[in-house]
């Protein structure tokens, strides 16, 4: 599943996927990847993303999901 909301996060902040990779310490090939949907991140990559984009896990990360009961 692709990661719209962790691209429309970091575009507001002004940032290209460069600049994040660089903020969290990753390629830019990482950033793509993750917003792609084709790499699940650590937690601790999750967690400096979210601090470099000012968002938090469940914001960025947390799929919204209906569940049926």
């Amino acid at each position: 599943m692709k990661n719209k909301r962790m691209k429309i996060a970091r575009i507001e902040k002004d940032l290209s996927q460069e600049q994040l990779a660089e903020k969290v310490g990753v390629t830019r090939q990482t950033i793509g990847m993750i917003e792609a949907g084709k790499f699940n991140p650590s937690l601790q990559l999750c967690i400096a993303i979210c601090r470099a984009l000012d968002r938090t896990l469940d914001g960025l990360f947390w799929e919204d999901e209906e569940r049926e009961e």
